[in-house]
This record gives C-alpha cells, structure tokens and sequence, in this order.
C-alpha cells in the first residue's frame, strides 16, 4: 500500500496580504503569490490520491503561520501595527481554503479543501492565559463552523526575532500551561545558527518549567513541536561536525529537549535555510547532502526516537535554499526518504514519520 505524506509544516499567503507579513519586502525572494496553486505545482511529483504505480501521495499539509504583523495586546499603541488584525485576516484566509469556498486571486479551489488538514495560526503566547483566551475565541468566530475549527490544532509564536528572555516570561510559560489544557499544541520555532545557541538554551529552561510537577503522560501537559531541527549551523565541514563546539552543544540541547517531556516533538524539516544555497540542477548528488546531515539527524533519532518525528517540508521557505519551486520539494523528500533507509527503519516507523507522528502530536481526527 502507497505511503500517505502528510506535510507537517506549509505557510501560504496570496499576493494581496504581501503587506501584511513582517517580514516582507519588495527584494525579498518570497515577495510574491505563494498559495494552493503553487504549492501544487511544487508538489506534482507525487499524486494526491493512493495509485498502484506510486509508493508515497499526498494527502495533504498542516498550515503554520506566516508572522503577519501583528503584538501581543489586540490593540497596538503603534499606528503602523493594527494588533490581530493581520493574524485573523490570515484564520479567515484558511477557513476558506478548509470550506472550499475562494476568492478569486487568493490561488486555491473549492477541490483543495481536502488536503488542508490541520490549520495552526499565530497567537500572542507572551500574553498568558486570558489573553489568549480572548484571542482564540476570535479565531473560533473566524472559523465559521465547527468543521474549519476542529482542524485549528496549535498555535505558534515565534521567538527566533524576539529579545532574549520572552521564554521563560511567566506570562509565555503559563501561556502554554493553557494551551495544554486546551488541548492545543505550540510549534516552537528557535535559530541556532542565526539567532544564537542561547535560544536553545532559554527553550530547555521554559521546557523545565511548563513541564515541572507535571508526570510524563499528563493529559494537561502541552505539546511542544519543534521546528526545523531548530536551525543548527549545518554550513560547518562534515568531517569537523562531530568535534565542533557548536555541534557538541547543539546536540547537548536537543538531548535535553527529548527528555524534557515525551509530549515534545521535532520535525525533519528546514535545512535548506541552514545549508549552502544549492543548485537548481535537479540531479545534485542526494547522498552528499544525506551524509552532511547524517551527524545531525542520527542525534534527533537517537533522542526523540522515530515516534516523535515528523517531515515536513517548511514550503516555501524550502524553495529559497533548495533549488526553487520546481525541485526544493522533491529534493527534500529524496533526501528525507534517503535518511530513514540510512536508519534502517522499519516501514511502520517510515510511515509514522511521514505522517502518523503528525496525526498523533496534532491530534488530528478522521484520518
């Protein structure tokens, strides 16, 4: 039976609400439509429906948010920032995607509500629980009907951009006790590389304190997953990777992570940010970039075990390093499949990989 691929981690935003991301600008390589049509497009290697000839198809994506513009309280002191305005603007966005209902332009189709399985938007963590209390019962508003709500699964808030500290704020760590007990997951995303090796220190000591006094399976302890491996330096040469300090503390850390809590997941994901921008010739040698990134992922393996990882492809942010549209996303699933044989895995753990694990972390129903 062919394998169903679930994509843990896809952003999409249409050209209209360019400007309402932070992070836009009319030189940066996203700045332009990055919606269901492309990311079909990006995807057509595969189909999306089990055939007899094909060993893998996607079933489809869980959505990550885009960082639109956006601060903590629902209204912003600054006349540039309209607070939840954009972040809610983007839960609407994606409620049309889940009800097959389009706006012409916004780059999906009625069909392609199918493939949207789980939906996690923003959300201002660093708030704690009554703000974000607020703000869910906006997004529930936002969903419409029951359907599009039961796939919102999590939230994120990113804080590789923000100051040191946010973390271990008491707002943010009892922030994310009320996500637990909410049932709602929290997508941790943190740079090793760009923003430093003390986020990833700051991550293990907020992990200490949401997960203290709590036992292993409480049923209130919040799921925590990682993104990206959390962005180490995979720029540093194979054959130094194993003595380098930052490796060495790179692996320390996610160690510390894995054990924190079995709630706390990692997905295989966003490494073509972190390598030398490769080429867009599609027959680059595969097993050079698996062996690159053997040290790194045989740690995340060797700590956080087959059943609490994930792929995901971190499309399109994957298109920037990894070759364009065309390639990034097959190129990334060669190599994802390239490690798990490297692993000797057996096809139950492949299969959780590429998307039971995202099922399970998620708590995604009907699948």
């Amino acid at each position: 039976m062919p394998i169903p691929i679930i994509d843990s981690h896809i952003h999409l935003f249409p050209a209209s609400h360019l400007p309402t991301l932070a992070w836009h600008g009319p030189n940066n390589p996203l700045a332009s439509q990055h919606s269901i049509n492309e990311y079909r497009d990006a995807t057509s290697s595969i189909p999306t429906n089990p055939t007899t000839t094909e060993n893998k198809y996607l079933h489809g994506f869980i959505f990550l948010e885009t960082d639109r513009i956006s601060s903590i309280a629902e209204e912003s002191t600054d006349s540039l920032n309209p607070g939840w305005k954009h972040a809610l603007d983007e839960v609407s966005l994606l409620t049309r995607i889940a009800l097959g209902e389009p706006i012409p332009g916004e780059g999906h189709k009625a069909i392609d509500r199918d493939l949207c399985l789980g939906i996690v938007p923003w959300a201002p963590v660093p708030g704690g629980p009554t703000v974000l209390e607020s703000y869910m019962d906006k997004v529930h508003l936002r969903t419409k009907k029951d359907e599009v709500w039961r796939k919102v699964r999590g939230v994120r808030y990113l804080v590789q951009d923000k100051p040191s500290g946010v973390m271990l704020e008491p707002g943010f760590v009892e922030g994310l006790r009320w996500l637990g007990k909410n049932r709602l997951s929290f997508d941790l995303g943190v740079d090793a590389r760009q923003g430093g090796i003390h986020q990833l220190r700051e991550a293990v000591e907020m992990m200490d304190r949401v997960y203290r006094d709590m036992e292993a399976n409480d049923k209130d302890a919040v799921t925590i997953v990682i993104n990206h491996l959390c962005k180490p330096n995979l720029r540093i040469a194979v054959e130094s990777t194993q003595k380098h300090e930052e490796f060495l503390e790179w692996k320390q850390l996610i160690t510390q992570m894995a054990r924190a809590s079995n709630k706390t997941y990692m997905k295989l994901s966003g490494a073509f940010s972190e390598l030398p921008t490769l080429s867009t010739d599609s027959t680059q040698d595969t097993q050079s970039l698996i062996d690159t990134l053997k040290p790194w992922t045989d740690v995340v393996f060797d700590t956080f075990g087959a059943d609490r990882i994930m792929f995901g492809s971190d499309w399109p942010v994957c298109n920037i390093g990894g070759g364009g549209n065309k390639i990034s996303w097959n190129r990334w699933t060669q190599i994802v499949e390239g490690i798990l044989e490297q692993r000797n895995l057996t096809e139950d753990e492949k299969k959780g990989i590429w998307g039971q694990v995202a099922i399970q972390a998620y708590g995604i129903d009907g699948i």
